[in-house]
């Protein structure tokens, strides 16, 4: 438990990382900086916040699925049912008991500009690690949280301390390069973000770093020291489901929409939409060297998505020939529309084997 202005001033490399978040994708970070600075900004009335952290630490190197070309990987949180209406019920609970007392209180996972992680630290649950994601001493990187915004006066618990020490681990581990400095993340370089929020093309810079990286990134969580602590997660809920630990990058690439809501339905990936899921699935692809899925990068340059045919162009690129590359791309420039992905093909065509 943490009192609200445990978190009213945000901390120097916090405001830097929704500075970066003004931009793009982003910008929602940023749009309420003052009331993410102070809770009661957000709800004058409360005295007291309930932070509470869930851990969904996986039973299996969630990197071991990197080096499966023909695969996908996807982070730990989305290979298992949207977590938020399993955490949402239990802080609803705990909930109960305060408002049964006669206590005003609100229900917070991800539904408002609060600052989960920062209030998660002044509460004592753990430290904002280098990567800037919470790190706790029993549960290493593995932490859902939810908060409870409540007018009952409690008496706060002690803040945890920095344990990160000299390790550097997490920022050399990531694919992009996406943290400047420690405790600073640019989230225009980080897979993540790029895989689940940006919805334009992948920056080109970045397509082959993502390997078969398809919804998120777990590197810098998954190499955390403090990790060896965390056991395993024993909540059936929570549980990772395996049709989602390492999917066919060849049945991934077929989906359409129909079959991509069935697929995905109640988990975290359906948010994505199919377009911008099949856009990673094709980087994965132009990534594997499967000469094999080239027919199936082939068809995609034809889809109804801009989106979709861009990305198509830079896979198809990658694994077929000069000859059937230049062939595909002298056929549909004449009709191509769409400026984005008559840039792919300009620089496609410079790359090209």
């Amino acid at each position: 438990m943490t009192r609200p202005d445990a978190a009213e001033r945000l901390p120097e490399r916090l405001a830097a990382h929704l500075e970066a978040g003004r931009h793009g994708d982003m910008a929602w970070m940023a749009e309420n900086v003052d009331r993410r600075a102070d809770p009661r900004a957000l709800w004058p009335a409360v005295k007291s916040i309930v932070m509470l952290g869930t851990s969904y630490a996986p039973d299996v190197d969630p990197m071991a699925t990197l080096g499966l070309a023909d695969r996908g990987t996807i982070s730990v949180y989305a290979r298992m049912k949207d977590y938020h209406d399993t955490i949402k019920g239990r802080l609803k609970q705990t909930a109960g008991i305060l408002a049964a007392a006669g206590h005003e209180v609100k229900v917070f996972v991800d539904t408002a500009p609060v600052m989960e992680k920062p209030l998660a630290a002044a509460a004592g649950l753990g430290w904002q690690g280098k990567h800037t994601v919470l790190v706790s001493r029993e549960h290493g990187s593995w932490l859902f949280l939810g908060a409870i915004f409540t007018t009952a006066d409690l008496p706060p618990d002690p803040p945890e301390t920095d344990h990160c020490g000299s390790c550097r681990r997490c920022i050399a581990a990531c694919p992009t390069d996406a943290f400047p400095s420690p405790y600073e993340l640019d989230s225009r370089r980080c897979i993540a973000y790029l895989t689940i929020e940006h919805q334009g093309p992948i920056p080109r810079e970045f397509r082959a770093p993502m390997g078969n990286r398809i919804y998120g990134c777990d590197d810098c969580l998954a190499v955390c020291p403090w990790n060896k602590f965390a056991a395993a997660t024993r909540d059936a809920k929570l549980a990772a489901q395996d049709e989602f630990e390492a999917p066919r990058l060849a049945d991934l690439v077929r989906l359409d929409d129909v079959a991509f809501r069935a697929r995905f339905a109640g988990t975290p990936v359906k948010r994505t939409g199919r377009d911008r899921f099949v856009r990673n699935v094709l980087i994965a692809v132009g990534n594997s060297g499967d000469a094999a899925l080239a027919s199936d990068a082939e068809r995609l340059l034809d889809d109804a998505s801009p989106l979709v045919r861009g990305a198509a162009v830079w896979a198809y690129s990658r694994l077929a020939s000069r000859e059937a590359f230049d062939a595909a791309r002298n056929l549909r420039l004449v009709s191509e529309e769409d400026a984005t992905v008559r840039e792919e093909w300009a620089a496609a065509g410079e790359t090209a084997p």
